[in-house]
């Protein structure tokens, strides 16, 4: 599916994403035409998904983030979708994933400060429907985020 050529282009486009298609033809070796068909296949592809801004929600004041990880009542049919399209509708749910196990969904809940994610656990993720058992996860610090893999 994906050659030397096309590892190339990904190994340096994850290096620097706001790289021009020339830049980075140059830096992987082949001309800008070629670059861009290759980029454009692997987007066909479903290997690019697109680009997008990464945010730091500490510097907009957002001190607080907190991993929920939640249960669901297994014995309603339809507990996962209804679950998940309540979740969807609170702002600060900033990511939601789904696991087989004892934890069903984990939530990752952002909040300006403890006052406010106190208001969001009580009035928004506790009344969220179907859950049997929740924890909490308190963020204390990031020791490794990297998106990029070693192609």
């Amino acid at each position: 599916m994906l050659d030397d050529t096309d590892r190339r282009l990904l190994r340096h486009l994850q290096a620097d994403p706001t790289q021009s298609v020339a830049d980075l033809a140059r830096a992987s070796g082949v001309a800008a035409s070629k670059a861009y068909k290759r980029l454009e296949r692997m987007e066909t592809l479903g290997v690019l998904k697109g680009q997008r801004a990464v945010i730091d929600w500490h510097a907009l004041g957002y001190a607080v983030e907190v991993s929920l990880r939640i249960s669901l009542d297994k014995t309603e049919p339809q507990a996962f979708d209804r679950f998940i399209a309540a979740a969807r509708e609170v702002p600060e749910v900033a990511e939601i994933q789904t696991f087989l196990g004892r934890v069903d969904v984990r939530l990752t809940v952002l909040a300006r400060n403890m006052p406010h994610y106190q208001e969001l656990y009580r009035s928004r993720i506790l009344t969220l429907p179907h859950i049997t058992e929740i924890e909490a996860l308190m963020h204390v610090a990031t020791i490794k985020d990297v998106e990029a893999l070693p192609l």
